[in-house]
């Protein structure tokens, strides 16, 4: 693995709608973005990832886009994006956007075109079949958000088009050369402005299984799950490897791909030295426990289920590729609320989770509120959320028998809302993020968790996160926390998870240590402590009998110790 400038670095995930109104009108803006950039510089953050704020209707809050081109009024002007990277260019810090690129909005001229002529060249960007009254639609594929994928071509009785997501999302074709060349044309224009790189969205998804067919349907609607068929998709890379060569390539942009399903020799095509991607998200742990059923067949993931997910991907990578590390993002509910056990989210629990996670090997990732240890929120009624994944989540529920009050608790637990809320500036109205009518509902919690109160407490989530960054970042260690070698210690040991990070060059080792259990217990160690790096509990110091070789780790604490 060749050594790249942003592995030492760490990353930041913005929802622009939710980070920070500068305008009063309720929704977060790159004027607001701008305005906070010293606060993530003094945080730490290298690489910024802005979630969609291209313009478009917001059927799915910005992943159905309109214009390529142009940034949506809502969040501000092409002059404000400008803005946005001047100044984050004279911090030493880097921009990617969304690339969204499997589907527009069926609101771009693209598609408008396409319904004003089906056989005509635009029609040729989307997958549009003919289908006549009474005959049956070309596959029972259900769409990610509820229903069939294919809806009727507007102004057309006799044609439909496919969207895998929502019906206001069309895919594009990407078999069609022509589609690709726009594609390439706009990710170019993007990187010749200033751009750093890109997030990819659900890119897998452009490689069809072809011609289209039914599977066995899974649910009483008759549909089947559209990973059926891209189980059996093949030559995604050919499209993948030519978008690199066209695009990433030449600009020497930083790209992170939304990938699943990918196979495990395939590792060094996606993020090998000359993969289609810089690096690409893990998500063992994210996807485990999920249900083809519904969200309420769901399994909940103990802490030892968590290790085991983390180490699988570490021991899978291995020296192929820098992975990219997450407890959430905008589409997951908040990790401390999804990975520490319920009664156990108290602020050393929150950076215990936070440790272990952040100095496995790969490329450290944060979103937005994270940092505060920000929580899952809470839902009144259906009504109250936004989401369309949880409604339609929410509807499978009751459709199956789940009670009313069971359904919105599952979508408590799993809606994207979770990580939507705004974030919690201070403990003033709105949590400091508008001054008007924020877009969606504040957790009421933001008087407790807040970053107003936590930036003053040296003890806080918020300052530990700082800590972290930082011994990362630290000449000393730097070389073994980036690249050194991710050792397993004590694996079978229940709720512990205990790791090195080895430098073969200089021998240093870094013991990585976190106690799930709300009860302490002993370590036995095979090499002497020689000095504590960090501790989450900063006033209980380990006890370290020398005779036995064992330490003493207390309930709830994590410990990077220099062996």
């Amino acid at each position: 693995m060749k050594k790249q400038w942003w592995h030492t670095k760490t990353a930041y995930q913005i929802y622009p709608k939710s980070f920070y109104d500068s305008n009063g009108d309720g929704i977060g803006d790159l004027q607001g973005i701008i305005s906070k950039l010293d606060y993530l510089k003094y945080l730490g953050i290298d690489i910024i990832w802005l979630s969609p704020i291209y313009i478009s209707p917001l059927a799915d809050q910005g992943y159905d886009i309109a214009d390529y081109y142009d940034i949506d009024p809502r969040f501000g002007t092409m002059e404000d994006m400008d803005q946005l990277l001047r100044e984050a260019k004279k911090r030493d810090m880097y921009v990617l956007m969304d690339l969204v690129v499997n589907h527009c909005s069926d609101e771009h001229i693209w598609f408008k075109k396409a319904c004003e002529d089906p056989d005509g060249r635009y029609g040729k960007y989307f997958y549009i079949e003919t289908v006549k009254p009474g005959e049956k639609l070309p596959c029972n594929w259900r769409s990610y958000f509820g229903g069939p994928v294919w809806e009727k071509l507007p102004g057309h009785e006799d044609k439909y088009y496919l969207h895998v997501f929502h019906k206001k999302q069309p895919d594009l074709n990407w078999e069609n050369p022509l589609l690709r060349e726009e594609v390439y044309k706009m990710v170019n224009w993007w990187l010749d402005r200033g751009l750093a790189g890109f997030r990819i969205d659900a890119i897998i998804n452009i490689k069809k299984a072809l011609p289209f067919k039914d599977y066995p349907a899974d649910r009483e609607d008759g549909l089947a799950r559209i990973d059926q068929m891209l189980h059996e998709a093949k030559g995604v890379g050919v499209f993948l490897g030519e978008l690199r060569d066209r695009c990433f390539a030449p600009h020497k942009a930083f790209t992170v791909g939304e990938v699943f399903n990918e196979k495990p020799e395939e590792l060094p095509d996606f993020i090998g030295d000359n993969g289609y991607f810089s690096s690409m998200f893990d998500f063992e742990e994210t996807v485990f426990g999920s249900s083809p059923d519904g969200w309420h067949k769901n399994l909940d993931i103990t802490p030892d289920d968590y290790r085991d997910c983390v180490f699988r991907t570490q021991k899978k990578i291995g020296d192929i590729a820098f992975i990219s590390n997450i407890i959430e993002n905008h589409d997951e509910p908040r990790g401390v609320s999804r990975y520490l056990p319920e009664g156990q989210r108290d602020d050393a629990s929150k950076k215990l989770l936070a440790t272990v996670y952040f100095l496995v090997k790969g490329l450290p990732w944060i979103y937005q509120g994270q940092e505060l240890g920000m929580e899952n929120t809470s839902f009144a009624g259906i009504e109250e959320v936004d989401d369309i994944a949880s409604v339609n989540a929410y509807q499978v529920s009751l459709s199956q028998g789940v009670s009313v009050e069971e359904a919105l608790g599952f979508v408590g637990k799993y809606s994207r809302d979770n990580a939507r809320t705004p974030f919690q500036w201070s403990a003033e109205a709105n949590a400091g993020f508008t001054e008007g009518i924020p877009w969606l509902k504040l957790n009421p919690n933001y008087t407790s968790i807040n970053l107003a109160d936590q930036q003053e407490d040296p003890d806080s989530v918020f300052n530990y996160y700082r800590a972290l960054i930082a011994l990362r970042k630290n000449p000393e260690y730097c070389d073994t926390l980036v690249y050194g070698d991710f050792e397993p210690f004590l694996e079978d040991s229940h709720d512990l998870m205990a790791y090195y990070r080895s430098n073969r060059e200089s021998g240093q080792r870094i013991l990585v240590l976190g106690n799930f259990s709300t009860s302490s217990r002993s370590i036995p160690l095979s090499f002497t402590v020689q000095k504590i790096l960090l501790n989450n509990i900063p006033g209980n110091v380990p006890e370290i009998d020398e005779k036995t070789g064992t330490l003493r780790l207390e309930a709830c604490q994590a410990l990077v110790l220099l062996m």
